[in-house]
């Protein structure tokens, strides 16, 4: 499942309101600037989140951009399904609007052999995202947390010290 550039610049941005915010307007220029993303583009980003409740927009002189409920109880279940729509990690897949996900490949969409991999793939996603607070992300990126131990990686080890190799 690829998500598109407007959940990755629409963290990002968040991550910078929740890093530089507080109750001071952040310009979305001075983001744009800061993430190297195209402020135009950032516009449109930051006009899908105001209208799904999570920035508040000030005009004048010393406007822009902050949020608009605390970090912790913003979700990035909720960021990604402003920003992208529903999440469906098949082009086949396709939400009914009552929650149930059907298959475009045939009529009856029981029959479809893959429908209980993607189904999992798809709750597994939408989990993580939904236990993935806006929160966390700004801590993470100040750096006053490190990786949980669940996710694998080299974090755990000391910088001087290479990573192990597999051997074949």
């Amino acid at each position: 499942m690829i998500f598109t550039t407007k959940a990755e610049y629409g963290v990002r941005l968040l991550v910078q309101l929740g890093l530089l915010g507080g109750r001071q307007p952040v310009s979305l220029k001075a983001i744009a600037e800061a993430e190297s993303l195209p402020l135009a583009y950032l516009e449109r980003i930051a006009a899908l989140l105001k209208k799904a409740g999570m920035v508040e927009a000030t005009r004048g002189a010393h406007g822009g951009y902050l949020l608009a409920r605390p970090a912790a109880e913003i979700t990035m279940d909720q960021v990604v399904l402003a920003l992208e729509g529903h999440i469906a990690p098949m082009d086949c897949f396709f939400d009914d609007r009552d929650g149930r996900v059907l298959c475009s490949h045939h009529e009856d969409e029981q029959l479809c052999a893959t429908k209980l991999l993607w189904t999992r793939v798809q709750l597994g996603v939408i989990k993580s995202l939904q236990r993935t607070t806006l929160a966390e992300l700004v801590d993470f990126s100040a750096g006053k947390t490190s990786l949980p131990p669940d996710i694998p990686g080299d974090h755990g080890r000391p910088r001087d010290q290479e990573p192990a190799r597999l051997s074949r």
